[in-house]
């Protein structure tokens, strides 16, 4: 084991700082001492850093850091850089830079050969994917869009995927989604992971199909993992003429769920198949 504890050994540049996301013994020793030995903190909000910081007795300065500032601090913290600090970013929980602001500081330290170091440590994305059961082989989206056209589009996309899907959304949105989760990914099985490490950890697991919308209001952000694809192909993915013809007549009389629960009868081709091809021709109109 080797830790980098000695002051001296600390090199100028920024230092991309995983901090915990619930549970504060969650932090590496390693990501302690470059805090402490750091002339700068740049955080997201300066409030919820603060219980971490005073929590470990860290009395670094601050720069406040959020995605409606950042191109506006950018000089400023790229000067503080150049003239020889040892700064670190923390996001308000878990590694920087995962679906949370940085990106443009990144890039401006790779343009002006700026010494970039991460500090590995708690992540709900890989917390999620550990206690899944599902493939390792998996695609992370980040937030889903808020628009419904948006996340109809995302996630017919994701749907498509062979691997386990990871998405993260606010739990006042979760029940929007759930319909949608239904069309595109009704053979497949859901973790939903509220509260990841906190006191009120929860795994709610279910099969897509059987998933109802919630009537109590989840608190927080929802970390979501969805089962990779199943292998077993169905034995037909496509709609023959006959389909589409049935569906044309259909069109004027019933709504789209409507028709995709009669076509869907035999699970001959999937919802998500039946129900483009109904929007296609709505869009047509």
């Amino acid at each position: 084991m080797h830790l980098e504890l000695d002051k001296n050994k600390i090199k100028s540049g920024l230092y991309i700082v995983s901090t915990p996301i619930g549970n504060l013994g969650d932090i590496t020793l390693r990501a302690l001492d470059v805090l402490k030995k750091s002339n700068f903190i740049i955080c997201e909000d300066t409030r919820v850093a603060k219980k971490l910081l005073n929590y470990y007795k860290i009395n670094s300065k601050l720069i406040l850091n959020h995605k409606f500032n950042e191109a506006r601090v950018l000089k400023n913290i790229k000067d503080i850089l150049l003239s020889g600090n040892v700064v670190s970013l923390i996001s308000d929980a878990g590694t920087p830079l995962v679906s949370d602001p940085g990106k443009l500081l990144i890039n401006e330290c790779i343009k002006n050969n700026i010494n970039l170091v991460p500090i590995p440590g708690p992540s709900a994305l890989t917390s999620a994917i550990s206690i899944s059961g599902f493939s390792n082989n998996f695609y992370f989206q980040g937030f889903l869009p808020d628009k419904n056209s948006q996340i109809k589009n995302e996630l017919l996309f994701l749907s498509n995927l062979p691997g386990s899907i990871i998405f993260f959304i606010s739990s006042k949105k979760i029940n929007k989604i759930i319909p949608y989760l239904k069309i595109y990914f009704d053979d497949r099985k859901i973790v939903i992971c509220r509260e990841i490490t906190k006191y009120f950890e929860e795994f709610i697991r279910d099969d897509i199909k059987n998933l109802n919308t919630f009537e109590k209001t989840l608190k927080g952000e929802l970390t979501i993992v969805i089962s990779e694809k199943e292998t077993q192909k169905k034995s037909s993915l496509l709609l023959t003429e006959s389909d589409k013809v049935n569906i044309k007549k259909l069109i004027n009389f019933l709504s789209v769920k409507d028709i995709v629960k009669i076509l869907n009868i035999d699970d001959r081709v999937s919802k998500s198949t039946i129900y483009d091809f109904c929007l296609k021709l709505k869009n047509e109109k």
